[in-house]
C-alpha cells in the first residue's frame, strides 16, 4: 500500500511540477505589450482600476483610444470616463466588451465608435487576439472568441496561448522576463496618448465599392448593443471621430443616421464640426490624419465632454475625495508621460 501511495504522490507531484513548467513557459512567450505594440495592453488595464463605477464608457477601435482623453474629460467636466478601446476592434467585441463592463458596473452612458460597422467578419488574427486576450474570462469572453475566430483559428488556443506562442522563443526580450507576470500601465483611462505631429496633407477620396451596405452579422450586433442598453437603462451615444482616413462613405453615413433616428439614439459625426471643435490636421494629428494626437484628443474630449454634460447629463463627480485622489494620481501619470514625450520628441 505504501508503494502505491508513493507512485501516485509521484504522479501527482509530476503533474503539478508539468503544469506550473507549463504555466511559466506560457506566462514567458505570450506578448507582453509594453513596448513597440503597446494596444494589446488595454483591454486587460481595465481590471486594474480599484473603482469602477464609470459614468461614460467608451467602446471601439483607435478612433477611440486615440482621439478621447478621460483625463480631459474629468478636469474640465468632471466626468468619471474609461475608454475599453482596441486595435481593429470589431463590433461583435465591442458587444462582448459591454457585457463584460456590466459584469462590474453600469455606466451611464456608452459610446460607441461606428468605424468597425464596415467589417462584417474579423480580419485578422492579431487584432482579434489584442481585442480578446486581455478579457476576463466569462461567458461574454468564451462568446467573443467564437464570434470572432477565422477559419484558422482554434477555441483551444485561446484557452491555452501557449499552444500559439510556443514558436516566439526568437522573439524574447528582457521585457519579457520583466513583465512576465505584471506589467506596466501604457494607457491613461484606455486613452493612447501621442504628442507628437504629422500634418495631414490631402487625403484621397475614397475607392468606389461594389456594395456600400453594412453587413447583417454587423447590424446584428448593433441592434444587440442597442437592445442591452435599453435593457439596462443605459444611453447609447454613437459617433464617428474626426479621422481622416480610412474614409467615410455617405452612403455609409446615410445608414447609420437611419439606424439611429429608428432607435431614438443620439449620433455625432465628429467630421462636421471640425470647426467648432477647432481641429487643425496640420498640428493636431500625429500620423497624417489618422489620429488624433494629444492636443487634438483634448479638443475632441471638450467637444463631447459638453455634449455628454448637457444633453446626457453625466455628472460632475468632483469633489469626491475617493474619486479626487484616483484621479490626482491619473493627472501625475499624465502628465509625467507629456514630459517624457516632450524629452524623446525633441519638443
Amino acid at each position: 500500500m505504501d508503494q502505491k501511495l508513493r507512485k501516485a504522490a509521484a504522479y501527482i507531484a509530476a503533474a503539478v511540477l508539468t503544469g506550473v513548467l507549463l504555466f511559466l513557459l506560457q506566462r514567458l512567450l505570450m506578448p507582453k505589450y509594453v513596448d513597440k505594440v503597446v494596444e494589446g495592453a488595454f483591454i486587460a488595464e481595465y481590471y486594474r482600476e480599484e473603482k469602477k463605477d464609470f459614468n461614460v464608457v467608451f467602446l471601439g477601435d483607435c478612433e477611440v483610444y486615440e482621439n478621447f482623453s478621460p483625463v480631459s474629460l474629468w478636469q474640465e467636466y468632471g466626468i468619471n470616463s474609461y475608454v475599453r478601446g482596441s486595435a481593429e476592434q470589431y463590433i461583435w467585441q465591442s458587444y462582448y466588451l459591454l457585457e463584460d463592463t456590466l459584469r462590474y458596473e453600469k455606466p451611464d452612458v456608452v459610446v460607441f465608435n461606428i468605424q468597425s460597422l464596415q467589417f462584417d467578419k474579423s480580419q485578422n488574427e492579431a487584432y482579434n487576439r489584442m481585442s480578446i486576450e486581455g478579457m476576463r474570462w466569462s461567458m461574454s469572453k468564451v462568446n467573443c472568441i467564437r464570434a470572432s475566430m477565422l477559419e484558422n483559428e482554434h477555441f483551444i488556443e485561446y484557452v491555452f496561448p501557449i499552444l500559439r506562442y510556443h514558436t516566439r522563443w526568437n522573439e524574447l526580450g528582457a521585457s519579457d522576463l520583466e513583465y512576465m507576470f505584471k506589467t506596466k500601465k501604457v494607457s491613461h483611462n484606455g486613452y493612447y496618448m501621442r504628442i507628437d505631429e504629422k500634418a495631414a496633407g490631402t487625403i484621397p477620396k475614397g475607392r468606389p465599392l461594389g456594395d456600400y451596405n453594412f453587413g447583417k452579422n454587423a447590424w446584428k450586433y448593433l441592434e444587440m448593443m442597442a437592445d442591452l442598453c435599453e435593457k439596462e437603462g443605459i444611453k447609447l451615444l454613437l459617433i464617428k471621430a474626426p479621422s481622416l482616413y480610412p474614409y467615410w462613405y455617405e452612403e455609409w453615413e446615410e445608414q447609420v443616421e437611419e439606424f439611429a433616428a429608428s432607435r431614438g439614439l443620439r449620433y455625432v459625426n465628429f467630421l462636421e464640426y471640425i470647426d467648432e471643435i477647432g481641429l487643425d490636421y496640420d498640428h493636431d494629428t500625429y500620423d497624417g490624419g489618422l489620429h488624433m494626437n494629444l492636443s487634438g484628443a483634448e479638443k475632441c474630449s471638450h467637444f463631447i465632454g459638453k455634449i455628454l454634460t448637457d444633453d446626457f447629463e453625466v455628472p460632475d463627480r468632483r469633489g469626491e475625495s475617493a474619486l479626487e485622489k484616483i484621479w490626482d494620481e491619473n493627472i501625475a501619470d499624465y502628465n509625467d508621460e507629456i514630459a517624457r514625450q516632450k524629452v524623446l520628441y525633441g519638443l
